[in-house]
């Protein structure tokens, strides 16, 4: 008998603090017009100083576990995905780990920055698959405001805040259908923080930086692709599409380009901007209540590196 990996509980959590366009053109030269005409987003979260990855993923996580039934000793492990972490070491799964109660389970962080929550899931689809785990919290979670150039009107409006989090556990009926995952390092510097510590100093430039007409190509073109592959491999059309929420652009290009109705394609960019590896789940919470039991969900991402990815899963 198979055994899948089935999404039993999600949750999401974004810090109190909502930052609009108007309040954000007070800090840089931008217009609440300008944002929504390139990027559908109204509004973004922001996180205090004293909250960080770990600080927004422990709520996310919470619900999403309480969703399932489940409590911390039942983890076999956590996923966390991150380009924000809380320390240079150790993983802030860890930590979190630690908040809940989950060990001696499994613990560590994924960096795959936008695409980070699909490379989290397929790590915890294949563990469930192969036997090596029954339970598993995956989480997406960032303080992306922390890397953003606020001279950078290009780039600063795009990103927020925020953690979403999802339980996978193994199941003799479909969850998780298919999985396909890529990366192109050759890509590099077209979306980078091209920072390090070394000697006890910060060197390199600490914000984010974007070749915005490259990136919305590749987003573009390497999500279809990745879409295009999961469909053929589980044999199965889309009932509903949740992609990356970078902006209403992107959103759109691909959705036009998979032959979606917009009805079928989720899109909460504007509440949100682009939280990175916190997008999807985010998504997938706003959204999981219009899912039917039986409908087929294809995720698809791209992210720095460049990396991307798609995965379908069969909900409830």
């Amino acid at each position: 008998m198979n055994t899948y990996a089935k999404i039993t509980g999600l949750g999401g959590h974004v810090p109190s603090r909502a930052v609009d366009n108007a309040t954000l053109s007070q800090w840089v030269d931008t217009s609440d017009q300008w944002i929504q005409t390139r990027t559908g987003i109204r509004q973004r979260h922001f996180a205090g100083e004293t909250e960080l990855a770990g600080t927004l993923a422990l709520p996310a996580a919470k619900q999403a576990m309480a969703q399932a039934g489940i409590e911390g000793a039942d983890l076999d492990m956590i996923v966390f995905a991150t380009t924000t972490p809380d320390r240079v070491y150790p993983a802030t799964a860890c930590l979190l780990q630690a908040e809940l109660n989950a060990a001696p389970c499994a613990a560590f962080d994924v960096q795959a920055v936008c695409s980070g929550f699909l490379y989290a899931l397929g790590i915890g689809e294949a563990m469930v698959a192969a036997g090596r785990a029954k339970t598993v919290l995956i989480v997406g979670a960032e303080v992306f405001s922390s890397t953003l150039d606020w001279k950078d009107r290009a780039t600063c409006v795009l990103f927020g805040d925020g953690a979403g989090a999802a339980i996978l556990q193994a199941d003799s009926s479909p969850g998780v259908m298919a999985v396909r995952l890529y990366a192109d390092g050759r890509y590099a510097d077209n979306l980078t923080v091209n920072a390090r510590i070394r000697n006890g100093e910060l060197q390199g430039d600490p914000y984010t930086r974007m070749d915005g007409g490259t990136v919305f190509r590749f987003a573009v073109e390497k999500m279809v692709e990745s879409a295009q592959d999961v469909i053929a491999k589980s044999g199965s059309a889309p009932d509903w599409l949740v992609l990356h929420q970078a902006n209403s652009r992107i959103i759109e290009a691909v959705r036009k380009r998979l032959k979606m109705s917009a009805e079928r394609c989720v899109n909460c960019v504007a509440d949100y901007a682009n939280t990175s590896a916190a997008s999807i789940p985010l998504a997938l919470c706003a959204s999981s209540s219009r899912f039917s039991a039986g409908d087929n969900v294809l995720m698809a991402a791209a992210g720095g590196g460049f990396t991307w990815g798609a995965v379908m899963v069969e909900w409830g």
